[in-house]
């Protein structure tokens, strides 16, 4: 598929962002506040299924997820897919392009999704001015570290189901805080080859996976997503506490 490119086409002011009125994320200063909207150049939207960054590309911009959710990939040469990591309303995408230059990972929508476009350019000048939103991004990154080091954790030691578990209840605890407040369906809009691409299981074995777990009562599947009816009983399942979540940075 082909790289989404952005236009300059605000539609929501930093000022008027629903993400701001959320008590997840932490307050700008007033002074951060008017540097956003000037680093901001527009908002794309970008429909499900759509290549937002590909491995190995330049990309002349840092995204934020305004609303909608997508998904971290690398891929082998023969086309075997692996899921690292999911994106939500908040997160920050882009970063790793600024820094090492090319992408090492493709970025996909795994929805609708709309994205606040920031110039990687003049992300120095974010450090320079206003350190306090440098440290924003280095804790983002960070936390996008401690994320992977439990999903690692979960590859290399836990059983499938543990594994589809601690996935379903990792993601309703993160859609959680910003996309059920907004939204009246509950529901993770992954597919089974989403799970098997994560959790490095065949779509056979990923089937019977997710089948126990219905089984037991603590999801429903939907075809193309998945309802989480007792997130306790699947955290329990993976033996996972939940996500360490306190008032997080927003870029």
């Amino acid at each position: 598929m082909n790289q989404i490119l952005p236009k300059n086409d605000r539609r929501v002011g930093c000022r008027e962002c629903p993400l701001n009125l959320n008590p997840c994320f932490r307050s700008f200063t007033a002074e951060e506040l008017a540097f956003m909207e000037d680093f901001k150049t527009g908002e794309i939207l970008v429909g499900a299924g759509s290549t937002i960054l590909s491995e190995g590309h330049l990309s002349p911009n840092l995204y934020t997820v305004l609303s909608g959710w997508a998904f971290r990939y690398k891929t082998l040469e023969d086309g075997r897919r692996q899921v690292l990591n999911y994106l939500l309303p908040g997160d920050l995408i882009g970063l790793q392009g600024t820094v090492m230059g090319e992408m090492e990972h493709s970025v996909e929508a795994l929805t609708s999704i709309t994205l606040c476009v920031f110039p990687r350019d003049r992300l120095m000048e974010l450090y320079a001015k206003h350190p306090t939103l440098g440290f924003d991004v280095t804790w983002l990154s960070s936390r996008e570290e401690r994320m992977l080091d439990e999903h690692l954790l979960s590859l290399g030691r836990r059983s499938a189901l543990e594994r589809a578990a601690y996935l379903l209840a990792f993601l309703h605890a993160r859609a959680g805080t910003t996309i059920y407040p907004s939204n009246s369906t509950n529901y993770i809009p992954i597919t089974q080859t989403h799970v098997a691409d994560t959790l490095g299981l065949s779509i056979v074995h990923t089937n019977k996976t997710i089948k126990r777990l219905m089984e037991r009562g603590a999801i429903r599947w939907l075809g193309g997503a998945c309802e989480v009816l007792d997130a306790e009983k699947l955290s329990k399942i993976a033996g996972w506490h939940g996500l360490d979540e306190r008032v997080r940075p927003l870029l």
